[in-house]
């Protein structure tokens, strides 16, 4: 236990909250264990963990500002026209870290897929379940700079098991990493041991539990609402909305609700049949705490998630569809498979490297 309450940053990447929510575990065990985190970020990340952690000292990092397509086949190039203004924002990420090492008086660092949260001075850690990075025909390049980046840390940890059933599949294998590599295990702000929930009867037959950038995600949400309109079952559908949004009136299935503190929504995942959601991976790292039966959407033209949700398929975990193919009889499949039955809600922090 430390008596002298040494200051770590939390700093992670703000893409969507996935990686916030996952943070959350880390954060706790940090001030469990008797460490003083800061948060580092931006965005919707930054009001989430804020609003989880009001108490704790916190500061907004540059955003890299990135702007995503509405076409599936444009995402990867208006990424990749976008590089420039993306390495800038991480060097200036990285100074404004300096600034925050030096008036803190920080001892470490734990950066979620944050490139610029880093220094040389202190211990920095590095999380990702993506030692190898999917993008289709440049996957040998994107991996290749992912493992330069991770250079800049001492230690890698994986948010994954090391051995089957691995949730991320052959994201998080990687022999050629120089980099010391630690498997910790899944990562989420929920457990089913701490809910003290036992269900009999589910309150609702579907939940849809949106997330992710924009504009994708109002492009998923309009479309649902549409297949959903004469879906003769109890739905909530929580849209993924932090702060000020215009609310959606609940129709005669539909319960409409912009966002749940963590207490809340865990209780409406396990109070609910079947949770329909994107497939990133923070939140099937959340749905396999909470052994849930799911069927996924994956972002179009997001390799990462498309990818999970074919692995996911494969292991007769969940099936899933395209975004453009959907239709709400596709739901029915889910009886098919065992949904996330395993228990494996094992997540593995040692703090002693920044002793």
């Amino acid at each position: 236990m430390q008596n002298n309450r040494s200051k770590i940053i939390v700093a992670p990447l703000n893409w969507g909250i996935g990686h916030a929510t996952r943070c959350v575990p880390i954060i706790n065990d940090l001030l469990k264990k008797g460490f003083e985190p800061i948060i580092a970020t931006d965005g919707n990340a930054l009001k989430y963990l804020k609003q989880e952690f009001p108490l704790l000292t916190s500061y907004e990092l540059p955003s890299y500002n990135i702007v995503y397509s509405n076409n599936q086949y444009l995402f990867k190039i208006k990424l990749f026209f976008q590089i420039n203004k993306i390495k800038k924002a991480v060097a200036d990420e990285h100074q404004v870290i300096q600034k925050i090492i030096k008036k803190e008086g920080v001892k470490g660092i734990i950066s979620d897929n944050r490139f610029g949260a880093y220094s040389k001075e202190i211990t920095s850690v590095y999380i990702t379940h993506q030692l190898n990075v999917l993008s289709g025909i440049t996957t040998f390049f994107t991996s290749k700079i992912h493992q330069k980046i991770m250079g800049n840390f001492n230690e890698i940890w994986v948010a994954d098991l090391k051995t089957k059933p691995k949730l991320a599949g052959k994201l998080s294998s990687n022999s050629k990493i120089k980099t010391p590599v630690k498997y910790i295990g899944l990562l989420s702000r929920f457990s089913k041991n701490n809910t003290n929930i036992t269900l009999k009867n589910y309150k609702y037959d579907l939940l849809v539990l949106l997330s992710g950038i924009e504009p994708q995600r109002t492009m998923l949400e309009k479309k649902l609402i549409k297949e959903l309109k004469n879906y003769p079952k109890k739905i909530i559908f929580i849209r993924g909305f932090l702060g000020k949004s215009q609310y959606l009136k609940n129709t005669d299935n539909i319960e409409f609700i912009n966002f749940l503190s963590k207490k809340k929504l865990a209780q409406i995942i396990l109070n609910s049949k079947i949770v329909l959601s994107r497939s990133g991976y923070s939140t099937i790292m959340d749905l396999a705490s909470l052994q849930k039966k799911a069927f996924f959407i994956p972002t179009s033209g997001q390799t990462e998630q498309e990818y999970l949700a074919k692995h996911l398929e494969k292991l007769k975990i969940s099936p899933f569809s395209k975004q453009n193919s959907f239709k709400i009889a596709m739901l029915n499949r889910v009886e098919n498979y065992t949904g996330f039955t395993q228990h494996i809600n094992i997540t593995n922090l040692d703090f002693n490297l920044f002793q």
